[in-house]
């Protein structure tokens, strides 16, 4: 048995530009992104209905927006760094996991990044970065 619920949100378009496209190339008409937070069940099994009893993923919400419309990306990759640095910022996360789309990539279909880290993992990621 897990010890962790989820709190996912899905299908949250970027307000962000991403990539270098030559003239005939298909630019994306959107940047779609799928969190799964993992935290404590008892974030989300609450004796009250109070909001200082759930995890206020509001803040984190506006956060990762901000981030994505801050400037252009290169990458997708380099975006979802920064969306995990946002998600750990929040003491109360034990792992992330996020799923970065873009689409069209032809006339149709979506192209993405997944990946899921532990609050150890990315710490570890960054302690060897710098």
């Amino acid at each position: 048995m897990t010890k962790h619920a989820q709190i996912r949100l899905n299908d949250l378009t970027l307000p962000c530009s991403i990539g270098t496209y030559e003239t005939d190339d298909i630019v994306p008409d959107a940047h779609v992104l799928d969190i799964v937070l993992y935290l404590d069940k008892s974030w989300v099994v609450i004796d009250a209905d109070q909001m200082d009893r759930v995890f206020d993923y509001d803040p984190l919400i506006r956060k990762i927006l901000q981030i994505a419309a801050a400037e252009k990306y290169e990458t997708q990759e380099y975006l979802m760094s920064l969306i995990f640095h946002c998600c750990f910022e929040h003491i109360e996360v034990h792992a992330a996991e996020l799923f970065l789309r873009k689409s069209p990539v032809r006339d149709d279909g979506s192209l993405g990044v997944q990946v899921t880290l532990t609050r150890a993992e990315f710490e570890d990621m960054r302690s060897a970065q710098n």
